[in-house]
């Protein structure tokens, strides 16, 4: 009878290759990387794919960590409050795009982000654009407004989630990676770009990214 046993040298692809794969899963689980994808295919975020394809050739310099929506996105419907405690939800800025961002007082490199947000929004907001900063402190409520007072980061909005959903919400459809987490989301409230990771926002890199990403959004309204 023929032996069926692999031999030892074949068994070592075979280990390794397992080994591998492991390694990746584990690197996912602990850095909270997800393997699904998010669905795809809303016609209503066909627009937001072409302004992604228009603005891909501006993600360069200090905005080159940005990914370009490849397939037609819509976020959830996310929600929070706002610094009176009033329910906000996502869906209440249509009409506007918005560079919504997840940030948190014990992130570092949320902190050192936010003044470059804070000059992000005073250099750009207006009808047809605005920051939407959402912070996710989960204990100390007054932590993150002192945090901003202290910063004399007056521009931005207060926005709060104190549950952290907004970061499950979007972790849930592969859009929240790590701490911190962007989304540039169109109009119709579709992806165009995400970023994990902090990004120098008031950059002439980020402006000229996003005042392209505009065009199309104002033309519209």
């Amino acid at each position: 009878m023929l032996d069926q046993k692999p031999s030892a040298t074949r068994r070592i692809p075979i280990v390794i290759a397992t080994v591998a794969v492991g390694g990746l899963a584990g690197f996912a689980a602990l850095y909270g990387l997800g393997l699904s994808r998010a669905p795809s295919g809303d016609p209503a975020c066909r627009a937001a794919v072409a302004t992604a394809q228009k603005i891909a050739p501006l993600a360069h310099g200090e905005v080159a960590a940005l990914t370009m929506a490849s397939a037609p996105l819509k976020l959830p419907d996310l929600a929070f409050e706002d610094a009176e405690g009033k329910p906000k939800k996502l869906s209440d800025f249509r009409g506007k795009t918005l560079l919504v961002n997840l940030w948190a007082t014990w992130c570092v490199p949320c902190r050192k982000e936010m003044p470059a947000l804070d000059q992000l929004q005073a250099k750009l907001s207006g009808p047809n654009f605005e920051v939407v900063a959402i912070n996710i402190d989960t204990r100390d409520a007054e932590k993150p407004k002192n945090f901003l007072k202290d910063a004399n980061l007056t521009r931005l909005g207060y926005f709060t989630d104190q549950k952290a959903k907004v970061f499950q919400d979007l972790k849930s459809i592969g859009r929240a990676l790590g701490m911190p987490t962007s989304v540039l989301v169109d109009p119709q409230g579709c992806e165009i770009a995400t970023i994990a990771g902090p990004a120098e926002w008031a950059s002439d890199d980020a402006l000229k990214l996003i005042r392209a990403a505009l065009r199309p959004a104002a033309a519209s309204l």
